[in-house]
């Protein structure tokens, strides 16, 4: 039987007052259905409710996404980088001007400002093999990747994550394989993903905590 899903953002609000430290957020928003300068108010939302726990994960968004508009992904990359570029700026509290291909900003400004510094932290997801991924993935403050395409998936290693953090400092966020191997290769963070089922299965995941 098929399981209900529920809009995301609203289930953050919910899981930022029932909770206390765990941090919460998106792998991935698909922030090229979404107007940025909206996205960048949600999250400072989230951020004050959550008392400075919430991680903006990103991405262009699955091929075939109706939502896309038949978008090609290099179009989608670059509303991506213009809207990380705005969101970055509307976090500042300063009024912004911005004047770009797909999204443009007269004298805006988002008068409250994220509780963390120096920022929300931003995750980028997507491709880990194509190069221009990889590049936004060091311009912002972690990594949230897959490698390979979507017909031929392969495992990120901890080699990966090394490689990676030999070229800057930051969060990495991986699936799959062994924690233990990749956590002794600096990656921070272990996802699992959670097919939709019965609310007690999940809370019974859920409970079990990280693994050893």
């Amino acid at each position: 039987m098929t399981q209900p899903t529920y809009d995301p953002w609203i289930c953050l609000a919910g899981m930022a007052m029932a909770t206390e430290r765990i941090r919460i957020g998106t792998t991935v928003t698909p922030l090229p259905r979404r107007r940025p300068w909206k996205v960048a108010a949600e999250a400072v939302a989230l951020d004050h409710l959550s008392g400075g726990r919430m991680i903006l994960g990103v991405g262009i968004g699955d091929p075939g996404d109706p939502f896309l508009e038949n978008r090609t992904p290099r179009v989608l990359a670059e509303m991506l980088d213009e809207g990380l570029a705005i969101i970055d700026e509307l976090w500042t509290g300063r009024p912004v001007t911005f004047s770009g291909k797909h999204y443009s900003l007269d004298n805006v400004q988002l008068t409250a400002r994220p509780v963390q510094a120096p920022r929300i932290p931003i995750w980028v997801g997507g491709n880990f093999l194509v190069p221009a991924v990889r590049r936004r993935i060091l311009r912002w403050d972690g990594s949230c990747a897959y490698k390979g395409s979507t017909d031929a998936p392969q495992q990120i290693t901890p080699d990966d994550v090394r490689g990676l953090l030999a070229e800057r400092d930051l969060d990495v966020k991986v699936s799959g394989g062994d924690p233990g191997a990749f956590a002794e290769a600096g990656a921070a963070w272990w996802g699992r993903w959670i097919a939709p089922m019965p609310l007690e299965d999940t809370l019974a995941i859920v409970r079990q905590g990280p693994p050893t």
